[in-house]
């Protein structure tokens, strides 16, 4: 913890308060928004939905426990995922709106998706046609593109970090392991979920090769379309499956695809799905070059007028149910009795009753304090208007240089394996 240095800041961020009380009074808080339901758990998160007082939006609220985090070495990828999410915008991303801090958690408000993610879909048995899968790529082509422009390797495309909107079009969420990488500089880190990681990752690890780029990404949307398909992988990979044997895979066993499948599609996938990264379709103009896809309008996808394959069901939430009763049974800091707590704990201080945390933890805290970074892009928004800045999707500021955020020691892989959809 104490070798994380701050964040680079981009234009973006909010300015700090100044003053060494509480940062985050008199800024956007937690009391601005009625938190609605709960609506499902991340990795190091839970995730609500929430409806700001004022504007009556409707947002995604994630919320993670500052002292969890700390215990849990997972403040450098909550910071890094806000450093790079505030310098973002994109149809086909999950956008940040808002980020802010209180006693106990760090906040995020983003996109509100009720479509629910594919992994969701697939357990529930959706059959998804060809067409439905051949937009799903044209979308998530355009957004890769858009990270890639931004120096951005994703490196966790996979159904569940796929999510969908009422109308049924794809945003990709969860940049926790994401990294940037500055000109021909590689990433080499594992990071990632196993089934969809690409070769050259495990090569990186196992044989220290020249590292990995942004073709790792295409990758996992090469398997993550087949799996859409399909129902299942085109290969057997686990969390548990050691590397050695996964490499083995790739040497050995080829990729089956349906011969229901038309031509064009097998074709792409198999491009997507090449082991060597230098022979990949790994940028959006190869996917354009694709035969197969001679026939989309790009700036139709790009305007969202072309209509999914599959809608996803209006009259229901697109989510595990469990979320909820979890949040008010089983939660010992429920967030709807977040304000009376907090009260409870001011009041406390200054009587004996309060248990003092261990130094360590106590500096960590502090750090994270300090160093969390606020964030407010309709305010931004309104500033950008009164100046003359126009507010398109190319227009937003460039990210901040990497700074001190290394690309290793950031492994969801080691730490969590794949949480869902890996049993299948």
């Amino acid at each position: 913890m104490h070798s994380h240095s701050p964040p680079t800041h981009s234009p973006l961020t909010e300015q700090r308060a100044k003053t060494e009380v509480a940062p985050w009074v008199g800024m956007l808080n937690f009391d601005h928004f009625q938190i609605l339901r709960a609506i499902g758990k991340g990795s190091f998160g839970k995730v609500c939905i929430v409806q700001k007082r004022d504007t009556k939006k409707m947002y995604a609220m994630k919320y993670m426990n500052k002292q969890k985090c700390i215990e849990r070495d997972e403040v450098r990828n909550v910071f890094r995922e806000l450093q790079i999410m505030q310098g973002l915008e994109h149809p086909f991303l999950v956008n940040l709106w808002y980020s802010f801090q209180d006693e106990e958690d760090m906040f995020m408000v983003v996109d509100l998706l009720l479509g629910g993610d594919l992994r969701y879909h697939l357990q529930q048995n959706v059959h998804f046609n060809e067409g439905a899968v051949k937009l799903y790529i044209c979308e998530l082509a355009l957004s890769l593109d858009y990270l890639q422009r931004y120096h951005i390797i994703h490196r966790d495309i996979k159904p569940d970090n796929i999510l969908l909107d009422e109308h049924g079009h794809v945003h990709i969420t969860d940049f926790n392991i994401a990294t940037i990488v500055k000109g021909a500089e590689k990433a080499s880190s594992m990071a990632g979920t196993k089934p969809y990681m690409a070769p050259e990752v495990f090569q990186t690890f196992m044989e220290g090769g020249p590292g990995y780029s942004y073709p790792v990404d295409w990758w996992s949307l090469g398997i993550t379309a087949y799996e859409l398909l399909r129902g299942w992988r085109p290969y057997e990979i686990h969390s548990a499956t050691p590397i050695d044997e996964i490499l083995n895979m790739f040497k050995i066993e080829r990729v089956h695809y349906s011969s229901k499948w038309c031509k064009g599609m097998i074709a792409l996938l198999k491009k997507l799905l090449t082991k060597d990264p230098e022979c990949r379709v790994s940028s959006l103009t190869d996917v354009q070059n694709s035969p197969y896809l001679a026939d989309m309008n790009w700036d139709a996808v790009l305007e969202k007028t072309v209509t999914p394959g599959f809608i996803p069901n209006k009259g229901r939430l697109n989510c595990d149910p469990t979320f909820e009763l979890e949040e008010m049974i089983l939660e010992s800091k429920p967030l709807h009795k977040k304000k009376k707590r907090l009260a409870k704990n001011k009041s406390k201080d200054g009587t004996k009753e309060s248990c003092p945390l261990n130094m360590h933890l106590q500096q960590c805290l502090e750090t994270v304090r300090k160093e969390f970074i606020i964030f407010n892009r309709e305010k931004l928004r309104k500033q950008q208007e009164q100046s003359g800045q126009t507010t398109s999707v190319d227009t937003t500021a460039s990210l901040p240089t990497q700074g001190k955020l290394q690309d290793g020691r950031n492994n969801n892989l080691l730490g969590h394996g794949c949480t869902r959809g890996c049993s299948s």
